[in-house]
């Protein structure tokens, strides 16, 4: 379905829908921002060109961060971006996973819970390249959060493209010693440290709900959290750098 695919089909089909269904109030505004962008009903201005005199009549975007028409551009503008950064060596995906224990707490706060999760997974990757075990070097690595399933049901995640090797400090590249970056389990072992750390020092400061800041909430999550490993995936991409890139640039939302 091509961008403007979905307002047709919300346009055409959307009030028979609408007459037997309610929308919550943040998917009413949604649909009718899709249904609206580059229409008349969105407003518009007239550009006209000084030398022929020709005008033309363009219609304003929503700029809603799930209209497919906006968001189409940026997804195109971030792959160019992230695409220049590649550089000429292999590259590895990873995917830090959080596990759903978390979920109902990543509802209650979930700007604290991800940033809290690209921090604990940048410096899980910048430790790891940084030891002398594994490259001793510096990294270089994007990262990119991903929080439902295809079924649209929670499941938090950041993505990482991390270049195969490390900047030592002397400007040479290392390469990595084994046939991969870096082992999981010693990596997932690292992430949850990192995390559940990075949760305590949120909760001394108060910026946890109620219900984890309280000490046995807490201690009951903690256990649960240590109870089993935590997910990372870490695989060398067979289409390269540009295969995870066109993914990732799937999910791309602005705004």
């Amino acid at each position: 379905m091509t961008p403007a695919g979905l307002a047709e089909v919300l346009a055409t089909f959307g009030p028979a829908y609408l007459a037997t269904h309610d929308l919550p109030r943040g998917g009413a505004k949604v649909w009718r921002a899709i249904v609206a962008c580059r229409t008349a009903a969105s407003g518009g201005h007239i550009e006209s060109c000084n030398r022929c005199g020709t005008t033309r009549h363009v219609y304003h975007s929503c700029r809603n961060r799930h209209c497919p028409r906006c968001q189409t551009r940026a997804k195109e503008a971030w792959i160019v971006a992230r695409r220049r950064e590649v550089l000429p060596v292999p590259y590895f995906h990873l995917v830090f996973t959080l596990p759903h224990d978390l979920n109902g707490l990543i509802a209650a706060a979930p700007r604290r819970l991800y940033e809290n999760l690209f921090a604990a997974a940048a410096a899980t990757l910048t430790e790891f390249a940084g030891s002398p075990r594994h490259l001793g070097g510096v990294s270089a690595f994007s990262l990119v959060l991903h929080t439902w399933k295809q079924d649209l049901g929670r499941h938090v995640h950041v993505h990482a493209l991390v270049a195969g090797g490390a900047l030592s400090d002397t400007g040479e590249w290392i390469q990595p010693k084994k046939g991969f970056l870096f082992p999981v389990r010693a990596l997932s072992r690292v992430f949850r440290g990192k995390f559940v750390a990075g949760l305590e020092g949120l909760r001394r400061l108060g910026r946890l709900p109620d219900f984890v800041s309280a000490n046995p909430d807490w201690r009951r999550l903690k256990q649960r959290l240590y109870a089993h490993d935590w997910v990372v995936y870490a695989k060398e991409p067979l289409g390269g750098p540009e295969a995870v890139l066109d993914y990732l640039g799937r999910g791309i939302r602005t705004g």
